[in-house]
C-alpha cells in the first residue's frame, strides 16, 4: 500500500490495528507511553511535532472523541487535540475514525480532508458482533452458579449481535426465545430453531427466563418489565448508551446486571484490532478501484 499512517490514541486494539498496517506501510503511533509493548516497525512519538511528515491517513479511536475535542488515550499520561492532529494529515488525506460526531467531522472537513466513519461499515459490524457475542457468553459464565446448557435464555433484539448470539448459544443446548418488533425478525428467530415474541407484547415475558441479552439501545426493560423477572435471573446489556435496562430502579429491585460497553477492546483487543485495520484496507482498496475506473487505467 505505501502509504503514511497515524494511529492517535485509542485502546489495545489500536496497538494491533498500528501493527498490522506497519507490515507495508510507514506507521506512526501516538497516545502511547513506554510501557505498552509495540512492534519495532511502528514509530512510535511522544508529541504530534515529532512526525516530521504529513501522513496520508489519519486513524482515530472508537469513539473517535469523548468530547468532540481530544481523542482518548488510556495509555498515555498526555492528551491529544483534535486540533493538533488537522495539520498532520495532507490536504486531500483521508481521516479514519469510530461514532464520528459532527463536530469532529468539521475539524477535518475543515482542512480539506476525507472524513470515514469505519464504525459505519457493514464487515467491521459483523466481524464486531462476534467478539461482543463471545464476550457477553463469557462473562455470563463468570456470573452463573450454573452451566449454560438448559438454560432458558431471552434475546431482545434481532441485529447482528443477536444472530452472532443465537448460534453460539445454541451450541450450549440452550432454550432461546427472541423478542424483536419486526415480523421478519420474528421469522428469521424461527428459522434459527427459536421461539419469537413481540418486544409489544412482553410485559409478563421476562420472568420466564434464567438470562436476559439485551441488544436494543433503548429502556426495554422499564420498572413494570424488571418487577417480573424472576429471582437469580442475570441481565446483560450489551447495548450502546442509553442502554436497554433502568439500572437505578433494577439495583433497587435487586436484580443483578451487567451493562458491557464497549467489550470487543475488552475481551478480544487484538482480534478486534484487526478487524479494524481490515475495513480501512477495505475502504482504501475500493477508494484506489474507483479511482482507476472499471478498465483499471487512471
Amino acid at each position: 500500500m505505501n502509504r503514511t499512517f497515524l494511529a492517535a490514541g485509542g485502546d489495545l486494539r489500536f496497538v494491533t490495528l498500528a501493527e498490522r498496517l506497519a507490515e507495508d506501510n510507514r506507521v506512526y503511533a501516538a497516545g502511547f507511553d513506554g510501557n505498552v509493548s509495540i512492534s519495532e516497525k511502528v514509530q512510535v512519538v511522544d508529541r504530534i511535532s515529532d512526525i516530521k511528515e504529513r501522513a496520508d491517513c489519519l486513524i482515530l479511536p472508537l469513539p473517535a472523541s469523548p468530547d468532540g475535542v481530544t481523542v482518548r488515550t488510556p495509555y498515555s499520561g498526555r492528551s491529544i487535540s483534535l486540533e493538533s492532529l488537522a495539520p498532520a494529515v495532507k490536504e486531500g488525506g483521508i481521516v479514519f475514525g469510530g461514532m464520528i460526531t459532527p463536530e469532529v467531522r468539521k475539524i477535518f472537513e475543515s482542512r480539506k480532508a476525507d472524513v470515514i466513519d469505519y464504525a459505519a461499515r457493514e464487515e467491521f459490524a459483523v466481524l464486531n458482533a462476534v467478539a461482543t457475542a463471545e464476550g457477553a457468553i463469557q462473562v455470563a459464565m463468570e456470573e452463573l452458579a450454573t452451566t449454560l446448557s438448559g438454560r432458558k435464555i431471552l434475546i431482545l433484539g434481532a441485529g447482528r449481535i443477536a444472530k452472532v448470539l443465537i448460534d453460539a448459544l445454541s451450541g450450549f443446548h440452550t432454550k432461546i426465545t427472541v423478542a424483536a418488533r419486526k415480523c421478519s425478525d420474528l421469522a428469521w428467530a424461527r428459522v434459527y430453531g427459536c421461539e419469537s415474541a413481540s418486544i409489544n407484547d412482553m410485559n409478563s415475558l421476562p420472568g420466564n427466563f434464567d438470562i436476559i441479552f439485551n441488544t436494543v439501545p433503548a429502556v426495554i426493560l422499564d420498572e413494570k418489565r424488571l418487577k417480573t423477572i424472576r429471582p437469580g435471573c442475570l441481565v446483560i446489556d450489551l447495548a450502546s448508551k442509553p442502554g436497554g435496562v433502568d439500572f437505578e430502579t433494577a439495583g433497587m429491585l435487586g436484580v443483578k446486571t451487567v451493562w458491557l460497553l464497549s467489550l470487543p477492546g475488552k475481551v478480544a483487543p487484538v482480534t478486534s484490532g484487526e478487524v479494524i485495520a481490515e475495513t480501512i484496507k477495505n475502504i482504501l482498496l475500493e477508494k484506489e478501484t474507483e479511482r482507476r475506473g472499471p478498465d483499471g487505467r487512471q
